[in-house]
């Protein structure tokens, strides 16, 4: 698969066509980000964490039934993925009460849901991501309701499939972000799935496992992406 030019950057990745018009290539950074880009850094090695990462959780995805824009990897740092327009709506799943949950309504971070939280935000850096709902989407014409069923759907099943996974290996599921995009009129998952858009915790010490530790300045940030790879992987 020849690489061609890239045609988006952001925070986390590159993205390059190919020369296949309905297939890209991502290419995953070590460039750490938080707070809306006000937070900069790098974190050695996480772009390889990332990818490695994603394309197992997409794999394990598409076994269970979730379809995604995963191909197969390329190369530590690239996969090949299918093109997507993207839908404007990021995706969050709560299972565990932290980051913005707990800070919109006062709660205490650590506090298990009595079941899971959807929650949908308007993808908008410049807006910081507002929290919005499915009327905003439908008033805005951003997705067809048949669409946000299958986003909706797509979503719970992933939770299910991710917190056992997880679980097996030790870590709690807190939370995360997904992203959906259309691929010759069908809904696919898109973007990633990694310590980078999760939270992570270690069962055992709720030691916490994904881009906290960058955020809040924690320390072990590489070691403790390559420590949820080993698992993932293991």
């Amino acid at each position: 698969m020849k690489k061609g030019k890239q045609i988006y950057e952001g925070k986390a990745k590159k993205v390059f066509e190919t020369d296949d018009k309905d297939l890209y290539i991502q290419e995953f950074k070590d460039d750490a980000t938080a707070f809306d880009a006000t937070k900069r850094g790098t974190i050695k090695g996480k772009g390889v964490v990332n990818n490695k990462i994603s394309a197992v959780l997409f794999t394990l995805l598409e076994k269970k039934g979730v379809k995604t824009h995963f191909v197969k990897l390329l190369s530590d740092r690239e996969m090949l993925v299918k093109r997507l327009d993207i839908i404007p709506v990021e995706v969050t799943m709560r299972n565990i009460v932290a980051g913005g949950m707990a800070k919109m309504l006062g709660l205490e971070e650590g506090i298990a849901l009595k079941s899971p939280v959807l929650e949908y935000h308007y993808k908008n850096d410049a807006l910081h991501d507002p929290l919005f709902n499915d009327y905003h989407i439908r008033a805005l014409g951003l997705a067809t309701e048949a669409e946000m069923e299958l986003v909706r759907k797509n979503s719970f099943k992933v939770n299910d499939v991710l917190r056992e996974f997880f679980t097996d290996k030790g870590l709690q599921l807190v939370d995360f972000k997904l992203e959906f995009g259309r691929h010759k009129g069908q809904v696919l998952l898109g973007d990633e799935i990694s310590p980078d858009t999760c939270r992570l915790w270690d069962k055992e010490t709720n030691k916490k496992m994904d881009k906290d530790r960058f955020r809040r300045d924690l320390g072990q940030i590489e070691e403790t992406y390559q420590e949820v790879l080993k698992r993932v992987e293991g």
